[in-house]
């Protein structure tokens, strides 16, 4: 690779960092967080509180005790038939 494309691929990877900072940076203002280091939104949400006892960032799965998509289509009972393109009613027998 020459001088000239690792340049631009360099002064990219800043843009792309520095437009994600922006992003972060206004979506903290609105909701009114305080932002003392700013480029550490490069990589973390700006509304993210990092305690994962809170119910915004914890896992629904662990907060709420919930199971996921693919875990109740696992556990479902295969007798039941799943009728998942209709509007949830039993199709009529002919």
């Amino acid at each position: 690779m020459s001088d000239a494309t690792i340049k631009v691929k360099n002064s990219h990877r800043r843009q792309r960092d520095e437009n994600a900072v922006n992003r972060q940076l206004k979506i903290a203002r609105s909701h009114n967080v305080p932002v003392e280091e700013p480029h550490k939104l490069a990589k973390q949400h700006a509304l993210n509180c990092g305690n994962p006892k809170c119910v915004m960032c914890g896992n629904p799965r662990k907060m709420f005790k919930e199971l996921s998509t693919q875990e109740r289509r696992l556990f479902q009972d295969p007798d039941i038939p799943n009728y998942r393109h209709s509007n949830g009613l039993p199709p009529k027998q002919d």
